[in-house]
């Protein structure tokens, strides 16, 4: 091959390596083109409310404890009849009151003859002119351990109350007991047997007695209950 061939075949593969650069650079049209990265758009936060504080609530105040009811006071109605006078007396007193009625008995049991006031052998009469002398009771009297006002009948024998009624009161315990006496009697008043039987039953509210009539109306008879009751009570 002369030197002007080999020039030329030189020239060719100079033209061809140019060639080939050229081609691999993008051209500026295409670069611009390229889509810039779109940033993302910015998120807005919602604020977040700020939370009040729970308003506080007022203690509720305490209601004082309720007081128990008052109970109803136990009542009994107690009597001691010679003649069955003063058991009228009593029974009455017990209706009106809502109890029973109890009575004392003597452990021998009176006869007509031993109540005979006009006689001074009889029974009644010798108990009754010895202060010392008291009679023994038939059974026992129950409920006086819970009993709260006591009504205590009897009749009136020669100005004092029965011997018996002396035996009643020292044999029961009446401490912390009312004791509403009442009697029944000719004419004899009931204050004498009263303080007799609270010096022998210290230890006992005796309240101020009443004489009945031995024919007293229930309506006067009830209604003295009543208000021994109410005053007992208060």
């Amino acid at each position: 091959m002369n030197r002007k061939a080999i020039r030329s075949v030189l020239l060719l593969i100079l033209a061809s390596a140019l060639l080939s650069g050229c081609g691999s650079s993008p051209r500026p049209s295409e670069a611009a083109e390229a889509p810039a990265e779109t940033a993302a758009p910015e998120t807005t936060e919602a604020p977040t409310p700020t939370e009040e504080p729970a308003a506080e609530m007022p203690e509720a105040e305490e209601e004082p404890p309720e007081e128990p009811a008052a109970e109803d006071p136990q009542v009994m109605v107690v009597v001691f009849s010679g003649t069955g006078h003063t058991r009228r007396i009593a029974q009455v007193m017990a209706e009106g009151l809502g109890t029973e009625l109890t009575e004392i008995l003597p452990a021998e049991p009176n006869t007509e003859a031993d109540l005979n006031y006009n006689d001074s052998s009889t029974r009644a009469t010798v108990e009754q002119n010895d202060p010392a002398a008291r009679p023994a009771i038939a059974g026992e009297i129950e409920g006086l351990e819970d009993c709260d006002v006591l009504f205590l009948g009897y009749p009136i024998w020669w100005g004092q109350e029965p011997r018996i009624l002396d035996t009643f009161v020292e044999t029961y315990d009446l401490t912390g007991i009312t004791v509403a006496p009442f009697c029944t009697s000719g004419s004899s008043g009931i204050g004498a047997s009263v303080r007799q039987l609270s010096e022998l039953a210290d230890g006992a509210d005796w309240m101020e007695g009443r004489r009945f009539e031995t024919d007293a109306p229930e309506e006067e008879i009830s209604s003295w209950a009543a208000e021994m009751l109410a005053a007992a009570e208060g």
